[in-house]
């Protein structure tokens, strides 16, 4: 009996600590503004940095979706091409219903894994894992 409170302790030390306040779930809106023929989304890495993705994962979703080609300038990224903001909101909404939260109990304490060429999401909360596309 000793030997498996033990390997129990073990265990609990093993996982990660959920993070995650009682509250509910919002991602911030967009911030940016356009530059002649350009869109800047000042507030960028603070949306990455909220949804706890990689910049890079996460524009590369972004560009995709809007079709449009851009880059990562400091803090912000640049979109070479006009794009309304309500727009960009809905393509996070999607972004974070797809890579974020669990399909199981919708919580976003999630993080993305990846096992031979398939992504996978694995919640840190009830412990489930979905495949998710890789492709992107």
């Amino acid at each position: 009996m000793e030997n498996y409170e033990k390997l129990l302790d073990e265990a609990y030390f093993k996982i990660k600590p959920i993070v995650s306040s009682s509250g509910r779930f919002e991602i911030p809106k967009i911030e940016g503004h356009f530059e002649g023929k350009k869109t800047i989304l000042t507030n960028f890495l603070q949306i990455v940095s909220y949804v706890r993705r990689t910049p890079e994962h996460f524009q590369k979703f972004m560009l995709r979706e809007l079709a449009a080609s851009g880059q990562i300038e400091g803090d912000r990224l640049v979109l070479n091409m006009k794009v309304p903001s309500a727009k960009i909101n809905q393509k996070i909404e999607q972004y974070v219903k797809e890579f974020v939260l669990c399909k199981e109990c919708g919580k976003p304490d999630t993080e993305l894994t990846k096992e031979d060429r398939l992504s996978f999401i694995h919640c840190l909360a009830c412990g489930a894992k979905h495949s998710v596309r890789s492709k992107i």
